[in-house]
């Protein structure tokens, strides 16, 4: 069974698409909050399609919820 993984508009999302967060996000097990509108880039695809794997600009192996995120 072939899954697509889509963000919060329904628009498909590949290995290497940049996507934009809509909403401020806290980072478990950090101090860290990733602000809406920022830009993720060179996200990557898991088994689970409400998934994406990334590395924002101050952590790094994030997990993030398909349902924050915009394709850029």
């Amino acid at each position: 069974m072939d899954t697509e993984t889509k963000d919060s508009n329904g628009n498909v999302l590949a290995d290497g698409d940049s996507v934009t967060l809509i909403k401020d996000l806290k980072v478990k097990g950090t101090s860290v909050t990733l602000k809406r509108g920022t830009v993720v880039k060179n996200i990557r695809l898991t088994g689970n399609e409400e998934e994406i794997e990334c590395n924002a600009e101050k952590v790094k192996g994030l997990v993030l919820k398909t349902c924050f995120l915009k394709k850029a």
